[in-house]
């Protein structure tokens, strides 16, 4: 039996934490939330939640963050939220297979008036990791993207990233899957959740915020 302190989340919690961030009432996220939902149907459930954008855009401007990388990128509500946060400095590289999905992301960034710092590279991300000049680093890294592919994105930006960066994973809890892994992603996540609390090179916490996020700090 587990120590740890904690509250269980029904659906109606789960429906009060969404409601308290401080992105709530933002009618520019509202619309590419309603864009992605209309356009992308099922698809639309790969859009992070409101509270996980929130919680990046906090982490990126509390730690200072002005190189920031994101491995999939979808319809841009994270990026958004990694944009506004690094502010006019600061540069965001996003990794990408889709064209069609981030168009929409490209309008909406340019509509909150942070196209100009943002890199979109449409490829694989493994390829656009090793295609980097020797020195193209990071303080910042989102990856949520082919969760079979996680474990490759974060050996290949590790050695990128500064001291005392983050680098954060979504869907680290795979729906509860993670516990008890019964398909290759499950697998893939629960294997890496296990390494990266063991790796000597970064300090980790899993947090529980949507499906949960693996929270990752470079010694």
């Amino acid at each position: 039996m587990t120590s740890l302190k904690h509250t269980p989340i029904d659906e109606r919690l789960a429906d009060y934490v969404s409601a308290h961030h401080s992105a709530t009432g933002d009618p520019l996220i509202a619309e590419l939330r309603a864009e992605t939902a209309r356009v992308a149907g099922d698809l639309a459930r790969m859009q992070v939640g409101e509270e996980q954008a929130t919680l990046l855009g906090i982490l990126a401007a509390a730690t200072g963050a002005r190189r920031a990388i994101e491995i999939g990128t979808f319809t841009g509500a994270s990026a958004l939220a990694v944009a506004r946060a690094i502010g006019p400095e600061g540069t965001l590289l996003c990794c990408d297979v889709n064209r069609e999905w981030t168009d929409i992301a490209r309008r909406y960034w340019a509509r909150a008036g942070v196209a100009d710092r943002i890199e979109l590279r449409i490829g694989p991300a493994i390829e656009t990791l090793r295609a980097l000049p020797p020195g193209a680093g990071f303080d910042f890294a989102f990856i949520d993207a082919d969760k079979t592919g996680y474990d490759s994105y974060y050996e290949a930006l590790l050695p990128r990233m500064r001291a005392g960066s983050l680098i954060l994973f979504d869907n680290a809890l795979q729906h509860g899957r993670v516990a008890k892994p019964d398909d290759e992603n499950s697998q893939a996540i629960s294997a890496l959740n296990a390494k990266l609390t063991k790796d000597p090179r970064v300090e980790c916490v899993l947090l529980t915020v949507a499906d949960g996020i693996m929270v990752c700090r470079k010694h």
